[in-house]
Formats: structure tokens, C-alpha cells, sequence
């Protein structure tokens, strides 16, 4: 991440901002601040799956910089369901940097199940790696926005992230550039 441990912390913790950084997430209300309500939207082309649910932070652990988040919620139409269990973490390999570390484990049922299951591993990784880099902007916007309030000695305020839908054919497409490299390999002169 472009920025140190501390500041890539302070992120993590804003869970409305780590939910913008969530492909197709958006928080509609906090309810105290261990609970949250939200939407998440997904799109496979023509077709879309809308869930409401319900997010705990599970865990915040200061000392190891790690955040556990528990999700679940179903769809809008009531033919399926799905649950994540999202832990993050924050490392410092140096004081100018950070790493972000983190492990999703998603269940779903009802419909979704049926579609999702084939591709579920791949869908999943794509998911995550879209959010790291959100995050990563996020956490760059950040940092320059106060590097700019420290210059004109004034905040600055940030405008949240703007969820941004999931973008199914994408996330498609790299499952099977994924399964094609499984199958075919990759091969080295």
C-alpha cells in the first residue's frame, strides 16, 4: 500500500470507506459501531443479484492491525443468501509502506449457489483483488488530501468513495483467462 502502517490502519478501520473499497457494497445505515446495514450488488451481464444484510465487526485488534468483518444478508427477491467471514490486515515491511493482507471466506446458498458455484474460487479472488486496489486508491486520496490540508493549514475534507458496481463479465472473463492458464499452463523458453 502507498502509505505507512499507521495511516493505512486508520482506513482499515472506517468500515463505511472499506465497504466503498468493496466492489458493489454500500453502507445504508449504522446501527452502533460494532453494526452496520448495507447492500451489495452484483452483475453477470443482463443479470443482477441486489442482497441486504447485516455487518459486525467481529474483531478490531490494534496491536496486530487486524479487523474482522462478518457479513450476511440475502437477496432481494428471497431466492438466495450468502455469508462472509472478511478478516484484513496491516503490515509494515518499512515505515514509507504497508501491506495488506487479508482472507474472505464466502458461502452462499438458494440461486446464487446454483450459478456461482463453478466459478465461486475465481469470482472470489477477483472480488478481493478489485478491493485491494480500491483500497489503494482510497489510501492514496488520502494522503494527498492531507498532505494538501497540511499545506494550506486547513482540512480538507474527502468525499467518500463512491461504490462502484461489480462488474460480472469482468470478473467472467478472469476466471476463464484463469482456468485456461490452469489448463494450458505456462510455459518458459
Amino acid at each position: 500500500m502507498p502509505a505507512p502502517a499507521d495511516q493505512a490502519w486508520g482506513l482499515l478501520q472506517d468500515v463505511e470507506r472499506v465497504a466503498g473499497c468493496m466492489p458493489g457494497a454500500t453502507i445504508t445505515e449504522r446501527v452502533d459501531d460494532r453494526h452496520y446495514k448495507g447492500t451489495v450488488a452484483v452483475r453477470f451481464g443482463p443479470a443482477s443479484l441486489s442482497f441486504r444484510g447485516e455487518i459486525e465487526v467481529a474483531a478490531l485488534e490494534p496491536a496486530t492491525r487486524t479487523l474482522r468483518l462478518a457479513a450476511k444478508g440475502t437477496d432481494t427477491t428471497g431466492g438466495s443468501g450468502a455469508s462472509m467471514d472478511l478478516s484484513a490486515r496491516i503490515e509494515a515491511p518499512d515505515p514509507k509502506s504497508s501491506t495488506l493482507s487479508g482472507k474472505a471466506e464466502v458461502s452462499l446458498s438458494g440461486k446464487a449457489a446454483a450459478f456461482g458455484a463453478r466459478v465461486a474460487d475465481a469470482v472470489a479472488q477477483q472480488v478481493l483483488q478489485q478491493f485491494a486496489a480500491n483500497f489503494a486508491a482510497a489510501l492514496a486520496a488520502r494522503q494527498v488530501s492531507a498532505t494538501a490540508a497540511a499545506a494550506a493549514a486547513e482540512s480538507a475534507a474527502v468525499p467518500p468513495a463512491q461504490p462502484r458496481q461489480l462488474n460480472g463479465l469482468m470478473l467472467l472473463w478472469g476466471v476463464v483467462l484463469a482456468w485456461l492458464r490452469g489448463i494450458f499452463g505456462t510455459r518458459r523458453a
